[in-house]
């Protein structure tokens, strides 16, 4: 199907990151879009008042007329839905054009120059950093990123003029395959999804495969250490990077007074004094990546120095929502063992001796049940943990796979807890906080503005 001559796009599961970008797009070109989402919020709320047409109902009488032409529609979809799900049963019987949300992707950036960032984390920070340098330059860029930036307010940016766009190559269900990026950035490859892929060995591989899909004249650019051996094609130039060492790297590493300063180096340049908008310090080797992305497609010394300095972050990663001489409360994205300890310890720089709590919500059986114990010694090096039950996400329930498994594997004498995810007001009402984090991908972020409040009020009356 031709995506210029296509009319209405309807999506199952329109609500999600991923998913939402695309649904911007389709309505920047005009067409109609509708589609269904399994609970309202604030993402589908807005993409309803951008013009998308959404519902909440597993209900093929509520697809509007404009999306039962499957000469003209095309139906987009994310693999969290299930096969059984009834608007997806009816599309598939009666012969439309149904596609994932990364085969899309795929089609719509194909004639374009792709700087993907693809890895097991990392990706979301990198790819929405080297968008803004890009963005902000006069380079520029179309970028579909895996949240929403600060910045701009939106996981959508477009450009009629720019060659390029940025993308976030997404490693779930082999999605990542779909894309035929002009240069790519990988950033770990710490097992995840097993549920998909059953072995390391076999992540490992469709990491490689990926490689091999790099565009002669495109370059790839390697997290220095990480288990893997690309399979670059002929023509492809391949550089390490990595916070202290490789290809691009930092050096004159300036932490303090809740600033971070840094020096660039690459092959061919060095930018001093660059200053880190989000002065986390994983964000230094995020940086790195981003700025050997925008380097190698002509951003300029001086762009790279301003976009760094003017970069505001995404929404969930590492993301403030009170910072103050009392309380430190964080929102986080986390929710793999290596991420949990990447934020904990960027959390320890800054505040060295403050009590450090986190509340973590489990996302996925098959995860929980994979990493209990790396979980479980990632957040034991916090003072407090607070566990509640785990995110199914897509899943069903396996025998014997609960939040209990961390818990009874936190280190000895660790303050720790479980409750429901409805008692945390309850159970935070009567603790003495200090530094807070939510870590998870699932739900718990619907908390966060009660928790702020909570603890905006508990300021107010000490």
């Amino acid at each position: 199907m031709n995506i210029e001559t296509i009319k209405s796009v309807y999506f199952v599961g329109a609500g999600g990151i991923g998913m939402s970008a695309l649904v911007r797009y389709f309505l920047s070109k005009g067409k109609i879009v509708a589609g269904y989402d399994r609970t309202p919020t604030p993402l589908t709320e807005s993409l309803i008042a951008e013009g998308a047409q959404i519902h909440y109902e597993d209900n093929i009488n509520l697809i509007p007329e404009a999306c039962k032409d499957k000469n003209t529609t095309l139906v987009v979809l994310t693999p969290a839905v299930p096969n059984e799900h009834e608007e997806l049963v009816y599309f598939r019987d009666n012969g439309f054009e149904i596609q994932k949300r990364a085969q899309v992707l795929g089609t719509i950036t194909h004639s374009s120059k792709g700087l993907c960032v693809a890895g097991t984390h990392g990706k979301t920070t990198t790819s929405t950093m080297t968008a803004h340098l890009l963005h902000q330059s006069h380079i520029e860029c179309t970028a579909f990123l895996g949240g929403i930036s600060k910045n701009y307010g939106t996981n959508l940016l477009l450009s009629q003029k720019s060659p390029y766009t940025v993308i976030e190559a997404d490693e779930f269900d082999r999605s990542f395959h779909w894309l035929s990026p002009y240069m790519s950035v990988i950033t770990a490859t710490d097992p995840d999804h097993l549920d998909i892929y059953g072995t390391e060995k076999a992540y490992l591989e469709s990491f490689e495969h990926y490689t091999t899909l790099i565009q002669p004249g495109g370059a790839l650019i390697i997290r220095k250490g990480i288990s893997l051996q690309p399979k670059v094609q002929s023509g492809v130039r391949v550089y390490t990077y990595s916070r202290d060492e490789g290809d691009f790297h930092a050096e004159n590493i300036r932490i303090g007074n809740g600033e971070i300063f840094i020096d660039f180096v690459a092959p061919d340049t060095r930018i001093n004094d660059i200053q880190l908008g989000v002065p986390v310090s994983i964000n230094i080797e995020n940086g790195v990546a981003a700025m050997a992305l925008a380097h190698l497609n002509g951003v300029t010394d001086a762009e790279i120095k301003q976009g760094m300095a003017s970069f505001c972050g995404v929404d969930r990663r590492f993301d403030f929502k009170i910072k103050n001489d009392k309380v430190a409360f964080l929102s986080d994205y986390a929710h793999h063992p290596a991420e949990i300890k990447q934020s904990v310890q960027s959390i320890h720089e800054l505040y060295k001796d403050k009590k450090i709590t986190a509340i973590f919500q489990p996302h996925l059986y098959t995860r929980t049940r994979d990493f209990y114990k790396d979980f479980a010694d990632s957040l034991s090096l916090v003072d407090e943990v607070i566990l509640i039950d785990i995110y199914p996400a897509r899943e069903e329930p396996i025998p014997g796979v609960t939040s209990k498994l961390i818990y009874d594997n936190l280190r000895p004498g660790i303050e720790k807890s479980m409750c429901k995810k409805e008692e945390i007001l309850n159970i935070l009402k009567d603790k003495n906080i200090e530094v807070l984090i939510t870590l998870g991908a699932g739900d718990i972020d619907n908390y966060v503005p009660e928790i702020k409040k909570l603890l905006e009020m508990k300021i107010l009356h000490s």
